[in-house]
């Protein structure tokens, strides 16, 4: 019997917060027996039949609540019975007598559920835009969006009272009975993340808080919907050991009435955007009808034809390392498939428990393993930064380090500026939806107040939360390390030995490091099956996202950059190969497979596997690839070798920081604008080609309109610019 009165219980909560069982409630539901409708009245449409269409007509006669008859076309609505039905099985949404509501709620409420009696079409839409009670409950679908549309064009001509469009959470504490947490177990998708309604929900979704739409009047404040949805849902599990919390966000609370006009901030945004297309435009057709020997460089610096022909062209010079530009795809690919699987589970699947099923599975060990993907990008940055560092070393015995960070810095910041002006003041107004505000709107709000952060680099130490696109924490510890690079290659170049035992001792300290911090304070760079929001933030926060936690493969990198400059005649064995092969592939599949146990359904939480995973996955994961990059460059390509060094990729190389930079904020577009459950399929999710090609298309128009003019920029400005040598000529040392 209290298995079936729990079921009955959760059917309740979820049902009945479309409702207030009240006085005012029980008076009119009372009095809808007493409401008749007299048929035989008719109203006169003073308009010519041929103005308005049946649709419409059938909408007027709806608004009147009578019967009407245009032509040959009747339309009739018997109010009284349908509302006996319909509204005595699933009532509104009633805050007309909850306490402590707002007196405007209240009224506007009251006159809602007068209306709605009536059949009136504005009072409709409000109640059917509200969330109902799904099938599929134990599949996982427990997140109800409601008519997000329909609930924002309600409006009521004659009171003025226009809906508004709340998505409210709650949170259900796990029953104590053994058998009744299984069922829970099924409508939460067995907690496949664990979060809190405290818990950031921008970046990771609050996966076990049901979100309910609600469309009330937009009087009503967000604290008034709290206040009726705490009333309402406690009523019926009073008596029960059943505790639910209660949020109901003002970002989460949308109506017309609200709609705040474009600031200034955006106006200035976009002008600037349109002028820096005008000028590409105007540096195009300059660089096309203008002799070539008498063009102004800084104008055709803009051209999308030289930059679209400079993006799009397969070219290597004598010191380019092939297999980086294939190995970089892989991992970028990689990369956004692993984000891609993350924004997923801010959908509201109707079949979300078969999909968290699905994903437990051995393989999904891809999407897991996020962390390893930007590893590679870390190492190489350091293999090329010592490559190009070593060539000037060789060439001039000196570095100029004024140059070397003001040319890294005109690489990067045009473009990484350039996006976070679009997030923050253009991106917002472009699209609306449920959780619109949560993904979009919110990262937005947080840029306004944290952007500069992002600009001078150091937003990584400033933790997820309150971090200005937090995807980007890669560019400020890449950053961060660059800046270090030439101070440890020139250690390593001028003293090898004594530079080789400083940069082991520092690699071996930034692995400990990982290490200890994840195992005692419980951390998991690896997404185990049941990680609590709080989890993954404390990690990003104390590790993932912090320069001296992941210089251990940055330093692997200005090593294998060391060994390509001065080692590139060496040559290996067959047996010198097959073992180096075979020590490359063992670490590539053990970096992958081993902590796939993690991702089982049954798996508990072991802080000893999460701090080795931390500590050995990134060095196993990069040395497999270091190993390619190596063999390949001595001119032992091998199969993987020829694959990686494939001329297509070096297109790849061009725009692959655009592509790091545009595909969160695509993947959160669409987030944002979704409007209903769906059913997930794996293919037709995942490989959404559409979303893809945005991607890619915004990729390169950030390239061509940004990235490639302030590269051609610096290459005119050092070009120009005789070298003011910032430090002294040393000489290397023979050892």
């Amino acid at each position: 019997m209290r298995k079936f009165a729990f079921i009955v219980i959760i059917y309740f909560v979820l049902t009945r917060i479309n409702c207030d069982i009240n006085s005012s409630y029980v008076k009119f539901k009372y009095s809808l027996s007493n409401l008749t409708l007299k048929n035989d009245v008719k109203i006169e449409l003073d308009i010519e039949e041929n103005v308005l269409s049946e649709e419409e007509r059938g909408k007027l006669c709806v608004k009147n609540f009578t019967k009407c008859r245009n032509n040959d076309i009747e339309y009739e609505v018997t109010s009284t019975k349908l509302s006996q039905v319909l509204f005595s099985r699933i009532p509104p949404f009633d805050l007309s007598g909850v306490k402590g509501v707002s007196q405007s709620c209240q009224r506007d409420s009251r006159t809602y559920v007068q209306d709605l009696a009536a059949f009136k079409f504005w009072a409709l839409q409000m109640y059917d835009s509200t969330a109902k009670l799904p099938s599929g409950l134990m599949n996982g679908n427990v997140n109800q969006l409601g008519d997000f549309d329909m609930c924002l064009s309600s409006k009521s001509e004659e009171e003025n009272i226009h809906g508004k469009y709340c998505l409210a959470s709650m949170q259900v504490d796990n029953p104590h009975s053994s058998y009744l947490s299984g069922i829970y177990r099924l409508l939460q998708s067995h907690m496949h993340f664990k979060s809190k309604l405290e818990d950031p929900g921008h970046r990771v979704p609050r996966f076990s808080s049901i979100n309910w739409a609600l469309c009330v009047p937009s009087s009503c404040t967000p604290t008034d919907v709290e206040l009726g949805l705490k009333k309402t849902v406690n009523k019926f599990i009073e008596g029960t050991d059943l505790k639910v919390q209660y949020e109901v966000d003002p970002a989460m609370c949308q109506s017309k009435s609200e709609t705040k006009d474009i600031p200034d901030s955006t106006k200035i945004a976009v002008g600037v955007f349109s002028g820096v297309i005008l000028l590409c435009i105007f540096a195009s057709l300059y660089d096309s009808y203008t002799i070539k020997e008498k063009q102004n460089e800084w104008i055709v610096a803009f051209s999308l034809k030289k930059n679209y022909n400079s993006m799009f062209t397969i070219s290597r010079n004598t010191n380019d390392i092939e297999a980086v530009h294939g190995i970089r795809f892989l991992n970028a690919i990689l990369l956004v498939f692993a984000h891609k699987s993350m924004a997923l589970f801010f959908v509201p699947w109707a079949n979300r428990t078969q999909y968290v099923e699905y994903v437990s599975q051995p393989w999904t060990v891809v999407g897991r393993a996020a962390s390893l993907y930007t590893d590679p990008f870390i190492m190489f940055s350091g293999t090329l930064t010592t490559y190009a560092l070593l060539g000037r070393l060789q060439r001039t015995q000196k570095l100029n380090l004024f140059q070397e960070y003001v040319s890294r810095l005109m690489r990067i910041v045009p473009t990484f500026a350039a996006l976070i002006a679009f997030c923050t003041f253009v991106l917002p107004w472009l699209n609306n939806g449920p959780t619109w505000n949560l993904v979009v709107t919110h990262h937005s709000d947080i840029c306004k107040q944290n952007w500069w952060r992002n600009l001078l680099f150091i937003h990584n130490y400033y933790g997820f939360k309150e971090m200005c696109l937090t995807h980007t924490h890669h560019i400020g510890i890449d950053t961060q390390l660059f800046f270090a690079s030439p101070f440890l290659v020139y250690l390593l170049w001028r003293w090898p030995k004594k530079g080789s035992v400083t940069l082991i001792t520092i690699a071996s300290i930034s692995t400990v490091m990982r290490y200890y911090v994840t195992y005692t304070m419980r951390l998991s760079n690896y997404v185990h099956f049941g990680t609590s929001i709080q989890q993954l933030f404390d990690t990003a926060d104390h590790m993932y996202i912090l320069p001296a936690h992941r210089a251990t493969v940055y330093i692997m990198g200005i090593f294998l950059g060391y060994i390509l400059k001065f080692y590139r005649s060496t040559t290996l064995t067959n047996r010198q190969l097959q073992i180096g092969n075979a020590v490359a592939l063992f670490s590539f599949v053990a970096s992958v497979l081993v902590p796939s146990f993690m991702g089982s359904i049954d798996y508990v939480y072991n802080p000893t596997d999460a701090a080795w995973y931390a500590a050995v996955a990134p060095i196993l994961w990069c040395f497999s690839f270091a190993w390619i990059v190596f063999t390949t460059h001595i001119g032992h390509k091998g199969l993987f070798g020829n694959f990686f060094s494939k001329p297509i990729f070096t297109i790849w190389t061009k725009i692959s920081y655009t592509v790091y930079l545009t595909q969160f904020p695509a993947f959160f577009y669409n987030v944002g604008i979704t409007r209903s459950p769906e059913s997930y399929e794996f293919f037709r999710s995942m490989f959404n080609l559409k979303e893809f090609l945005w991607i890619l298309a915004l990729s390169c128009s950030l390239t061509l309109l940004f990235e490639s003019p302030f590269q051609n920029i610096r290459n005119i400005i050092f070009r120009k610019s005789p070298s003011k040598i910032s430090d002294q000529p040393i000489k290397k040392k023979v050892s």
